[in-house]
């Protein structure tokens, strides 16, 4: 019931770290005041009005019971003097309307409440004097009794109110300045993870509490079992590759001696297991070739696309939206666009690549005119040494299944992600390269 809420929460951990922060203090505070107001602060007003409304009876009774408005004054002298009241009376036209109290003023609402319950035919006024007027009717016209607010209300009810405010927020100031402290390691882990899932390596050193050290300490081992392992895959593919090289060598130096119709067969053969020693070379080198750079990567697939025209190859640029550069390694890039263009032209009789860019996001599309992949098979595709014979018909140019294994590493490399869809345009498949900028 409620979800709905997510939308509106804070999505960063400072942001919620500080929500928890400040609400509870919030609602101790609004908790606290609202107590206070309404249990103590009205219920010492009330009680001090009271006693005002006494001194109101016994003045306004004694100008009752007098002659004149001189035997009223006297007569009201000593009450006036205990009660440190001013009387003074108006003609019938003198007489106010209405009440005079500020809609935020609370106490002053609460002795205007308390005096009307008790003398409902008073006329309340709160000046800006902090004096308090009382307009009460009498037989010698209406009279009005002047009092000092401070008889009724307590001096500063908002002291109280105040002080806790101040001191909360300086808490909270102090409370947010601690927080980013300890924030802050968990924020430097989070890039230098992020980082090296782009194929990028930063400095990092655990620091914080000791939850976040033992996080740091596990990512540094991680990181760095990773990389022993692509060392170790990239080390045994290329010592292999290299050492076939020399036999194979050696056997097309024999072929060349023989008859030509007899070594063509197995020439091919050789040749097949060179294309196979380069794919297992380029697959072993994977998406850490050369170092990250910032590259425009419109620049980059126009040079892509050049290259394959002079080979021959049916290819084409799409359109090229966005403007900018994004932190890329371009040789491991260029290869990736390479080989999907290369299966592009292999399996269909053109291609197209297209450009978009974004704020948040590289997206680099080649589409092209061939069969395509199933979409139950497109998880498969993206793996080693898969072959899609019926749908990709492998007799076309042959292959060991690297091709899109390489360029879903590349894309991971970068922190991004190979999609393999339909073609809207051409028909045959849609392979994006997504990255995060």
């Amino acid at each position: 019931m409620f979800l709905w809420l997510k939308r509106y929460m804070p999505r960063g951990l400072y942001g919620r770290a500080a929500l928890i922060l400040v609400l509870p203090v919030v609602t101790v505070q609004l908790v606290v005041s609202f107590l206070f107001i309404r249990g103590h602060l009205e219920d010492v007003t009330t009680q001090m009005t009271f006693n005002a409304v006494g001194g109101l009876n016994a003045v306004i009774e004694r100008v009752e019971r007098a002659g004149s408005i001189a035997e009223a004054q006297i007569a009201v002298a000593p009450a006036l003097d205990v009660f440190n009241m001013t009387l003074t009376f108006h003609d019938p036209s003198d007489m106010p309307d209405q009440d005079l109290v500020r809609w935020n003023d609370f106490s002053g609402n609460v002795v205007r409440n308390v005096i009307r319950r008790y003398l409902p035919d008073s006329i309340v006024q709160m000046q800006e004097n902090k004096e308090i007027d009382v307009f009460l009717p009498s037989k010698f016209g209406p009279a009005e009794i002047t009092f000092n607010r401070r008889r009724v209300t307590v001096t500063a009810p908002h002291q109280l109110i105040v002080t806790m405010v101040v001191f909360g927020l300086l808490m909270t100031v102090i409370s947010f300045l601690y927080l980013r402290n300890q924030i802050r390691p968990i924020t430097r882990l989070a890039r230098a993870a992020q980082a090296f899932g782009r194929g990028r390596v930063v400095p990092y050193t655990p620091a914080g509490a000791t939850e976040v050290r033992a996080a740091g300490g596990a990512f540094l081992d991680m990181r760095a079992r990773i990389e022993r392992q692509i060392e170790q895959r990239t080390q045994m593919l290329s010592g292999v590759s290299h050492d076939l090289r020399t036999p194979l060598t050696r056997m097309k130096l024999g072929l060349s001696m023989m008859d030509e119709e007899e070594a063509e067969p197995l020439l091919q053969d050789v040749d097949e297991m060179q294309r196979l020693l380069d794919a297992f070379l380029d697959f072993s080198r994977g998406a850490g070739e050369g170092e990250p750079e910032q590259v425009d990567p419109k620049s980059l697939v126009a040079k892509v696309v050049d290259d394959a025209r002079r080979a021959g190859r049916d290819v084409t640029r799409g359109e090229m939206q966005g403007e900018g550069t994004v932190m890329l390694r371009p040789l491991a890039m260029r290869r990736a666009i390479e080989n999907l263009l290369g299966n592009a032209v292999r399996y269909g009789t053109r291609a197209e690549v297209s450009v978009m860019m974004t704020d948040k996001s590289l997206r680099i599309r080649v589409e092209d005119d061939g069969p395509g992949i199933p979409a139950e098979r497109r998880e498969e595709a993206v793996k080693p040494f898969t072959r899609l014979d019926p749908s990709r018909n492998q007799n076309l140019g042959g292959g060991v299944g690297l091709g899109l294994a390489i360029v879903n590493d590349v894309a991971r490399a970068h922190g991004g992600v190979l999609r393999l869809s339909q073609s809207e345009r051409l028909g045959g498949l849609c392979a994006d390269i997504v990255i995060a900028r």
